[in-house]
């Protein structure tokens, strides 16, 4: 998924509905996506109120949530990451970070939680900005959670907060084992397995780390065997092979059943002056069934009444039963376009951007259902 600014279809009137929402407490089950904040006020301290700005896919509109207080740690911060609800906020002027539950505790009777991480170190450049994505082993409120953050030149270092502040870098690991195609991968943690996973090139193969580094930082690798390709035309096939690719891992929380979810993208020139973009073709979704023989990856076009949330925090799925009004057997995208992927028929439901709603920000984030 390219890391560029995302812009929104324009809103009609005909297609999307345009109330505003203010949210002052209460339990909701609906992923939220977080489209930004506008700002209200600077106060004294360092800290400021915003607004922040919610979409809400299943009425497909806008929630503002105002007057939250930002303190003066993430005033000054921008967020690089998210996973579990949680974010990730670095501050460019001291490059330090922290994780915070902000938008997942956005209630007047809930209570802010930061904690801070070190520095990160660079192992092969100095693109310690350069974030890709983050993933977490449990929340980190957690003694034992271990944070990890994947750079986008193929560093990946992880920390405990809670027992020891300093960063386990395995880059180095990275590139001693040829793994220099794992720039765009995406990490996740698998709780069934208690280990990281990263998908190795064109998603055929699983790299994973245990959360004991220290004793050995060198990672597993999983050949993935792939069975029930569909049935596309030799013009289809081609045309994908053109596309842009990413893979995704992803875990019910509930059972453990992993899907990888491979996603692509047409690229195409635009008529104005901005170049190129890419917008979704379609996706492929793969069930793994592991046997003593080895990994299997079925192609499928039903996984039952599960939806898959993919942005640029980690990856999540939910079960549309447990959340009115989300549609199941469905993929939840923003990145290459933002709508819904019908897994069953490929038909893409693209959503509109609501009226109030940015019309462009960068590295959006789904948010899994939580406490507001």
């Amino acid at each position: 998924m390219s890391r560029r600014f995302i812009k929104l279809s324009p809103w009609s009137h005909a297609l999307i509905h345009k109330k505003r929402f203010r949210l002052f407490s209460s339990s909701f089950t609906t992923p939220y996506l977080l489209l930004g904040t506008t700002l209200k006020n600077n106060l004294p301290d360092g800290s400021d109120v915003r607004d922040v700005l919610l979409f809400d896919p299943t009425k497909e509109e806008m929630l503002t949530v105002p007057n939250i207080t930002f303190p003066e740690e993430l005033a000054g911060s921008r967020q690089i990451g998210s996973a579990r609800g949680w974010g990730i906020f670095s501050n460019d002027h001291d490059r330090s970070l922290c994780i915070s539950d902000l938008y997942s505790s956005l209630g007047p009777k809930s209570t802010l939680t930061m904690i801070h991480l070190p520095s990160l170190v660079a192992v092969h450049s100095n693109q310690t900005n350069a974030v890709w994505n983050v993933a977490m082993s449990s929340s980190p409120s957690d003694q034992d959670c271990v944070v990890a953050i994947k750079l986008l030149d193929r560093q990946l270092s992880l920390c405990r907060p809670h027992s020891d502040m300093r960063w386990t870098n395995v880059g180095e690991m990275l590139a001693e084992n040829n793994l220099q195609k794992l720039e765009n991968s995406t990490l996740m943690y698998s709780k069934r397995e208690r280990r990281f996973y990263l998908p190795g090139p064109g998603g055929n193969s699983l790299y994973s780390w245990d959360l004991h580094l220290k004793k050995n930082k060198v990672p597993s690798f999983h050949e993935l065997l792939f069975r029930d390709l569909p049935e596309l035309d030799d013009s289809e096939w081609k045309l994908l092979g053109w596309c842009c690719r990413t893979e995704h891992l992803v875990e019910l929380a509930s059972s453990g059943e992993r899907f990888l979810v491979k996603w692509y993208a047409q690229r195409f020139f635009s008529s104005s002056h901005e170049g190129s973009n890419y917008t979704t073709r379609r996706f492929m979704v793969f069930r793994e069934k592991k046997l003593t023989e080895g990994r299997y990856m079925h192609y499928t076009e039903d996984i039952g009444d599960v939806c898959i949330f993919i942005s640029m925090s980690e990856a999540f799925c939910v079960e549309a039963s447990s959340c009115p009004g989300l549609k199941p057997n469905s993929i939840y995208f923003i990145g290459h376009g933002f709508g819904i992927y019908n897994i069953a028929d490929t038909r893409i439901h693209h959503f509109q951007a609501p009226e109030g709603a940015p019309t462009s920000f960068k590295d959006p984030y789904w948010l899994p259902p939580s406490r507001i």
